[in-house]
Order: structure tokens, then sequence, then C-alpha cells
């Protein structure tokens, strides 16, 4: 029996396991994969408060791990399959074992859809972003592209416009699906080409992106340029606790301030919730909220 059992192996995981450990509760925390998250993929970090030097997000999470397991979490190379409650405990299964706890984080993050065009997968983290905010400072004067059409593609492309010289807006349809307002801001913005009827068909380049060929209304153009935005969704890693908690219409987990969700003892932090504004400081610190509001639920219910 673990006093919490936490699932996700990415910042606000990782730091849920720091600071639930180290109140004293018994944690162990579920990876599917390697812990470190999404954040893993980019090839440098430089905004997270207090370091200095800039890092790979590789080498920007080597030590988280092992600071949670200094603490006492224990951490599982295993995907937890089902979440149940079974005499008022949770039940949490993998494909190994059975494990049982008094309190859940959830923080299995949410994860960008592809576009589906050639060398998308082999470029990531080499000129192929899912995240304005983390890698358009390094493209400053440089040119991109945005693909997409919705509210998100828009207005990363506005905030690119503002850093990059050029910015090519691709998108599939003849017209936007976003905010009007937006829409008016976008083609009011010089440095922002627009592309319509367009799909991005390959990326290519050396060592890092140095263009892209597209299919425009049947025939192919080439353009060349130093990185591509992709912005085409979300899908919300929700699996395990959809039919349990509340959700919002884009299947996030809605939250309290103390990242509580619907369900008493179950907590959620990180991108999975509501309004995240996916960023790793952030992450970090719903991890903390959560673990320290789970760790008082637990000795509340002990008393």
């Amino acid at each position: 029996m673990y006093d919490v059992i936490i699932i996700g192996g990415g910042p606000a995981g990782l730091s849920a396991g720091i600071y639930s450990s180290r109140l004293g509760a018994k944690t162990l925390l579920l990876e599917k994969l390697t812990p470190g998250g999404q954040i893993t993929l980019s090839s440098e970090m430089e905004n997270y408060p207090g370091i200095c030097e800039v890092k790979s997000g590789i080498e920007f999470m080597a030590c988280w791990p092992e600071q949670a397991q200094k603490f006492g979490c224990e951490i599982k190379s295993e995907e937890a399959s089902k979440i149940e409650i079974k005499d008022g405990e949770f039940l949490i299964t993998t494909p190994k074992n059975e494990y049982k706890s008094k309190a859940v984080i959830i923080a299995t993050g949410s994860t960008p859809k592809k576009a589906g065009f050639e060398g998308e997968e082999e470029f990531v983290g080499r000129g192929v972003s899912y995240c304005a905010v983390c890698d358009g400072f390094f493209y400053k004067d440089k040119i991109v592209a945005v693909i997409g059409g919705g509210d998100t593609a828009l207005e990363e492309a506005l905030y690119l416009s503002k850093i990059a010289k050029k910015v090519y807006l691709i998108h599939r349809r003849d017209k936007f699906r976003a905010a009007p307002v937006t829409q008016k801001k976008v083609f009011n913005t010089p440095n922002i080409e627009i592309i319509f009827n367009a799909t991005v068909k390959k990326v290519f380049g050396n060592q890092f992106v140095e263009g892209i060929i597209l299919n425009l209304n049947g025939e192919e153009k080439e353009l060349k340029i130093d990185g591509v935005f992709v912005f085409v969704g979300m899908k919300v890693n929700n699996e395990l606790v959809k039919d349990l908690v509340e959700l919002n219409e884009w299947g996030e987990v809605k939250v309290n301030l103390k990242m509580e969700t619907s369900l008493k003892g179950l907590y959620a932090a990180g991108d999975i919730r509501e309004d995240s504004v996916k960023q790793v400081v952030a992450a970090a610190g719903d991890g903390a909220v959560a673990a320290i509001n789970a760790t008082k639920y637990i000795e509340k219910e002990e008393e």
C-alpha cells in the first residue's frame, strides 16, 4: 500500500514525487517510458528560472529522477492501464502488477498531433517544433513556417512574427478556423505570409531543417526555411481518468487551485489539466501543489 501513486514521469510527475516523498508520504511513480517527459525532445532549454547554462531537454531533466529517489520516491518503468476504486482505495493496474494507494496524481500530459509529412520525426528538435514559446527564441531573424489553421496556430504565428524575420502560415484549407479577431491580426502582420490550400509533403536538410516541399494546388513548391512549427492539435492523454473525473470540452481534466479533480483523492497536474500553459516551470509547480495537497488529504483522512 502506497500513500501516493503518481502516473507520469515528466516535470509535473517528478516534481510531485519530490514533494510527496520529501513530506514523508510513501510514494510510487509509474512511467511507461524513460522519465523526463516531452521536454527531453527539446534541443535547448534556457528559460527555466535558475538555470543559467543552456542545456538540452535530456540534460535538463537528467537529475530529476535521482532527486525524487533521494527522498524515497520509488520509480518503476510500468504503464498504468487502469485506475479503479475498491474499498475506498485506489487500485492501479499495470501489465506486470497491481498497486494500491490512498491518493493518485495523474500527470500523463498531452501529446502534440503530428502533421504526418516526411522527415517530421527525424527533425524533431532539429528544426521541427511543437512549441513556439519553448523554441521560438532560437529563430530570431530567421525564416520559419507554421502549420495549422486554428486559434493556436495563428496565435503562435503572431508570437513568432515578433521574433523571426518571416513567417509562412500554411493551412490545408482555403480559410482559417480561428477567431475573427485573431485572423484580423494575422492578416495585418506584414511579415506573415499566408499560404492556403497547401500541405507539407516533406521537410529536408542535413543536420538541421533547411527547407520544406509543399503540395500547393496539386503542384510541388519548395520553400527555404530554418524551422517548422506544427500546430494541428493536441491529444490529451486522459484515457485513464476520462470516465472517473470531470473533463472540459477539449478532454482536459478540470481542477481547482489545489489541483483536486472532481473525484476525491485524485489530483491532476501539468498539461493534462485545463488551462495549462504547457511550460516546464508551470508543470513543476502543478506537481508540487498536487503533492502537498494530496499529503494533506491523506493526513486528514487518517485523523
